[in-house]
C-alpha cells in the first residue's frame, strides 16, 4: 500500500516513507505464517526463520518510524489528523509488541509457544488496524475535495 503525498510536507521524507513502510509488516506478516506452521509441525526450522524475520523487521521498522515521529509530532503537527497521531500510537505499540516478540523467540524449541504466536499476532493486526485508518483518512480528505 502506498500513501500519497501530503501536502506541506517533504517531498523526500514521503518517499522514503512510502517505499520503507511496508517492508516491516511484510516481515511480521511472514513471521506470524511462520509462527501459526511451527505451532502445527513443531519443525524448529520455522521458529527460526520467524526469529530472522522479525529481527529483519524491526530493524528495517526503524527509518520509517523516525520519518513518522518527525511528521506527525515536530515538523508537520499543523497538518496532521487524529488518524495520523492514532496510526503512529498503534505502530510504536505494535514495534514494542515484536520486541517484546524477538524476546520470546530467543527461548529453546517450543517454549515460545503460544506467546510468539500472540505477539505476531498482535503486531500484525495493529499494523493493519494502522494502514486501515490512514487509507480510510485518505479516502475522506479525497471526497471531500472532489465531491
Amino acid at each position: 500500500m502506498s500513501y500519497p503525498p501530503v501536502p506541506g510536507r517533504s517531498a523526500v521524507a514521503n518517499a522514503v516513507y512510502g517505499l520503507l513502510n511496508p517492508i516491516p509488516f511484510g516481515f511480521f506478516v511472514a513471521a506470524l505464517v511462520f509462527d501459526v506452521i511451527y505451532a502445527r509441525t513443531g519443525t524448529i526450522l520455522w521458529a527460526k526463520g520467524a526469529a530472522w524475520l522479525i529481527a529483519f523487521g524491526l530493524v528495517i521498522a526503524i527509518i520509517p518510524r523516525l520519518v513518522n515521529l518527525t511528521q506527525v509530532w515536530i515538523t508537520s503537527r499543523r497538518i496532521s489528523t487524529g488518524a495520523d497521531h492514532v496510526d503512529f500510537w498503534l505502530n510504536f505499540v505494535a514495534i514494542v509488541a515484536a520486541i517484546l516478540n524477538a524476546f520470546v523467540h530467543s527461548r529453546d524449541a517450543y517454549a515460545i509457544m503460544p506467546a510468539g504466536v500472540w505477539l505476531s499476532v498482535i503486531t500484525v493486526v495493529l499494523i493493519a488496524i494502522g494502514h486501515v485508518l490512514i487509507a480510510v483518512r485518505y479516502t475522506a480528505r479525497r471526497e471531500s475535495l472532489h465531491g
